[in-house]
């Protein structure tokens, strides 16, 4: 069903049309000499860059990733294109821009016929596995999700959405509602390593997601004693926040960090995992988040805005058979669409036409130049926790190394250089001397949405179009 449905869409998106007909033993036929590398993805939910030890955050402990980030390519300027859940996983599922998968607001279904990262990875012979949070059937967020709608993911211990983190609920693969026992992430964690373990001896390559629902909130659910550590230190507040919120921004790190802490904890039992496994060399680990989180800076919470705490994500590939353990930086620009072609290209695997997103495994693997210019981030319908009620916009800009654009359905809103004004607190917009920069970054802009067919209409259009039913302040309903 999933090899049939699979050359049914590649013909409908013009990729391998060719190829087909030979059967999937030329097309996906082992790609390394030697064993295909495994790949396992980690990812936080709501988790910024900047309140990472090896990011320079002297507050927050976390000698796990940061031990990881030594062996690993670091990514100083990987970004979520549109930082909110669900049109990030669909994103980074498919290799494509939000608006065109029609996952661009939260709680909607990811079409099960669309093309995805474990449907070609099965395709090819792999094992696939997906633990921890999902947020990608618009069902309810509690309820089954039966196996059409899992995306070729055999092994299956998830549930839709929850951030009750010592309430937390999950359907295994024999459609049994099932508890996670104590802190939700620990248990996901070690079920992760077991799943890892299990792994030793068999030759048969596996793709392994671990989805976290911390360090989201509710930041006061971390385990206590992290959060009594944390009660106890002088944390720094970023300069961005507002003097009148600097005492609620501690209160929130407090819990935010501790949930950090706990996750650090889980990088080093995955590591030991792989490492007692015997899979080090042939196992490409990624650690990411899917957004950032604005934690009272500019006076906001939450997401979806343009600023960096709510794009600015960490990412880090450790991939010891191209680069044994020695760790490197790189400022090459990645967004959310590029991360699936990437991997796909690590493991030697054909990028489909339908992809929308950049394969930089050549870059990544030291053998090509970075000469990506820019990166587009957007906000394609306000809605949840941005409404436009409290100043929700739709928006489209670009990240480039040095500057963030931003142009709201007015026109050009906010510009930043992030390299002279890391907080973001100068607005150039109206500075007639960044004139020549703006035009350049405009170009960046339309180029990117004329190559994703992105009108930039008012988000309602979009809403419209895909038949969503929404409430009054543009958010779909959803059930526990």
């Amino acid at each position: 069903m999933i090899v049939k449905s699979f050359i049914m869409q590649e013909n409908m998106f013009g990729s391998f049309s060719s190829l087909a007909a030979l059967g999937f033993s030329a097309l996906f036929g082992n790609s390394i000499a030697g064993q295909t590398p495994n790949v396992v993805f980690v990812f936080a939910d709501e988790m910024r860059a900047c309140d990472l030890g090896y990011m320079g955050n002297n507050d927050v402990l976390t000698p796990n990733i940061d031990r990881l980030a030594s062996q690993s390519v670091i990514f100083s300027n990987a970004i979520s294109v549109c930082p909110v859940s669900s049109p990030y996983r669909g994103s980074l599922l498919t290799g494509r821009y939000p608006l065109n998968t029609g996952v661009f607001v939260n709680d909607v279904l990811l079409d099960p016929e669309t093309l995805t990262m474990p449907k070609i990875f099965k395709a090819s012979g792999y094992e696939t596995a997906y633990i921890g949070k999902w947020h990608l059937d618009g069902h309810g967020r509690s309820s089954l999700i039966p196996e059409e709608r899992r995306h070729g993911f055999d092994y299956w211990k998830v549930l839709e959405c929850t951030h009750d983190y010592y309430n937390s609920y999950y359907w295994d693969n024999n459609d049994e509602k099932k508890k996670w026992e104590g802190y939700d992430a620990y248990a996901q964690t070690e079920d992760a390593a077991g799943y890892i373990s299990s792994r030793k001896g068999n030759k048969k390559p596996f793709l392994l997601f671990l989805s976290w629902g911390p360090p989201h909130t509710p930041f006061n659910k971390a385990p206590g004693n992290l959060m009594r550590f944390y009660q106890e230190k002088d944390l720094t507040i970023r300069k961005n926040v507002p003097e009148e919120l600097k005492d609620r921004a501690h209160n929130d790190l407090v819990g935010y960090y501790a949930h950090i802490t706990a996750l650090d904890s889980c990088i080093g039992i995955l590591q030991d995992a792989i490492n007692d496994a015997g899979l080090e060399e042939n196992t490409i680990f990624i650690f990411t988040s899917d957004h950032g989180a604005m934690i009272r800076s500019h006076g906001y919470n939450n997401k979806q805005r343009h600023y960096e705490e709510s794009i600015h994500v960490p990412l880090l590939i450790k991939y010891p058979a191209i680069s044994g353990n020695k760790g490197r930086n790189t400022d090459m620009l990645i967004g959310t669409p590029d991360l699936m072609p990437t991997i796909l290209g690590l493991c030697s695997l054909p990028v489909p036409r339908s992809v929308e997103g950049y394969d930089r495994s050549a870059t990544v693997r030291g053998r090509a130049k970075d000469r990506t210019d820019a990166v587009l981030i957007a906000c394609y319908h306000p809605f949840g926790q941005y409404t436009r009620n409290i100043g929700g916009k739709e928006f489209r800009g670009v990240r480039t190394k040095q500057y963030t654009y931003v142009k709201d359905l007015d026109g050009p809103w906010m510009l930043f250089d992030n390299l002279n004004d890391p907080y973001q607190m100068n607005n150039l917009v109206d500075d007639p001397s960044t004139r020549k920069i703006r035009k350049g970054l405009e170009k960046d802009l339309r180029a990117i949405l004329e190559r994703t067919n992105d009108e930039f209409l008012k988000g309602e259009e979009y809403i419209k179009k895909w038949g969503y039913i929404t409430d009054e302040t543009g958010t779909v309903p959803y059930t526990r």
